[in-house]
This record gives structure tokens, sequence and C-alpha cells, in this order.
């Protein structure tokens, strides 16, 4: 099989699954936790446009008339 021989996993139905490294366990909590911040972050700046709370065009308050 390719990509196999790398020490002990786990085999189910003629399938091999190897353990992964820990600098990969570390690198995707770390993303996970990075995309988590994003999507809660678009969630606050987007959450009631998309709910239906306020419309798109209404922008975020801080667009004044500017004396028009």
């Amino acid at each position: 099989m390719a990509g196999g021989g790398h020490g002990p996993g786990v085999t189910y139905k003629g399938v091999t699954i190897h353990h992964p490294k820990r600098w990969h366990v570390v690198t995707g909590k770390g993303l996970c936790a990075v995309m988590w911040f994003w999507v809660l972050y678009r969630a606050k700046q987007d959450g009631p446009v998309v709910l239906g709370w306020r419309h798109p065009w209404e922008g975020h308050g801080d667009h004044g008339d500017h004396g028009h």
C-alpha cells in the first residue's frame, strides 16, 4: 500500500489508518480555532443582515449624511 510502513496503526477491513504526528494535531487544532474565531467575528458583523433584522444597505450607522 502507498504511504504505509510508518509504525502501528488501526486496521479495519484491510485499510490501515496510521496515527497522526503531533504537529498535525496541533496545527489542526490551531487552524480550527482560527476558523471559529473568524466565523464568530463575521456573525457579529453580518448576523443581523443574514437573519433579516437589518437591510444590508443601511450600513453600520457610521456614515452620516455628511451635511447633504
